[in-house]
């Protein structure tokens, strides 16, 4: 029996990515939080884990040559993932390509530009005293906006991110586009992506991580 993979998690669409990734190929796991609200992610154990102190992590039990091994970063985990159980991640290398670059896509474009959008929208102007900051409202919404045109664009000529088939590319950008409205976003016009968004929505794999530990957000 395979040993259960450590997950090292919060409700976020950062964990969500690695929860779903689990789910859809069937890995056994045990959950760990790790609740960032109250400094958590500070603590030396997980430190050990995630240097760069941000969650999610794993440690899988069974890494390569039968080893344990820790991994950080969301990406990296994902692609350590595919690799370990060939599924998800393109059947030919054309196809492992465009799977990369669009999991790159994300972390380093929608990820970033999308939680910089939640932040300054919606908790920025709660801080006391408040932080309500035109232009930087202004500058992630339409950053963010212009990045769900490409991946419209993209699903206009393909089912799934990449092509067509579901890859980890879907797994990795599916949490961040799902909360679109708190990014104060539009599907009017992007009904590639609403589409898709539906459909990876319907996946039960998609639908169990979504409940992982939902109570525990905001």
């Amino acid at each position: 029996m395979t040993a259960p993979i450590d997950l090292y998690y919060w409700p976020t669409p950062n964990g969500w990515k690695i929860s779903i990734a689990l789910e859809e190929m069937a890995l056994p796991y045990e959950t760990h939080l790790v609740n960032i609200g109250a400094g958590e992610q500070f603590d030396p154990g997980f430190l050990k884990i995630a240097p760069n102190n941000r969650m999610p992590a794993i440690v899988d039990p069974e890494g390569p040559d039968g080893a344990p091994i820790s991994i950080f970063e969301s990406g990296a985990i994902l692609q350590y993932l595919a690799r370990k159980t060939g599924l998800f991640c393109g059947r030919t290398e054309r196809e492992r390509i465009a799977v990369d670059q669009w999991l790159m896509w994300q972390m380093g474009g929608l990820g970033p530009m999308a939680g910089q959008a939640h932040h300054f929208l919606k908790f920025a102007p709660k801080k006391d005293p408040p932080q309500d900051i035109p232009y930087a409202k202004d500058r992630y919404r339409a950053e963010t906006a212009r990045l769900y045109g490409v991946l419209d664009r993209q699903l206009a000529l393909h089912e799934y991110v990449a092509g067509d088939f579901v890859s980890i590319a879907d797994f990795a950008i599916w949490g961040w586009a799902s909360l679109w409205e708190g990014q104060q976003q539009s599907l009017e016009d992007k009904p590639h992506m609403a589409r898709w968004l539906g459909v990876m929505g319907a996946r039960p794999a998609v639908q169990a991580y979504r409940a992982l530990h939902a109570d525990k957000r905001p």
